[in-house]
């Protein structure tokens, strides 16, 4: 399974990006692709336009929620990797992300290497 980080979404969202190839690449393969209500929220906050809400609304119409137990894990994460002003959000999407099972897709994969240890998995492009 892989999970969406919001950068990678919007990429994906772009004809012809290496993103927009790999999202059609999982879905040809059945790979389960998701994304948080926390993703979703930071993609609709845009800047985005009403085809692009409508083209990832059709794609991922049923988004992760963020559940207690991801408060938890997103906590102590966020205490653990030195409480870095602007990454609790990343907590959160790496905590979903971890209780999915799911490698996370970013193409912000410095803000994420925090939680590797911690056992969150990144998507790797080749």
């Amino acid at each position: 399974m892989i999970h969406l980080d919001t950068n990678f979404l919007i990429l994906s969202l772009v004809p012809g990006t290496p993103q927009d190839l790999q999202l059609r690449q999982w879905i040809a393969t059945a790979e389960p692709v998701a994304l948080s209500a926390i993703v979703w929220t930071e993609f609709l906050c845009g800047p985005v336009s009403p085809e692009q809400i409508q083209m990832a609304s059709n794609l991922f119409q049923n988004p992760e929620p963020y559940l207690p137990e991801d408060s938890r894990i997103a906590a102590d994460w966020f205490n653990r990797t030195g409480r870095r002003r602007g990454s609790l959000t990343d907590c959160m999407i790496a905590a979903i992300a971890f209780r999915r099972g799911a490698r996370l897709a970013t193409e912000n994969q410095a803000d994420f290497r925090h939680f590797i240890p911690l056992g969150l998995a990144l998507y790797v492009s080749a």
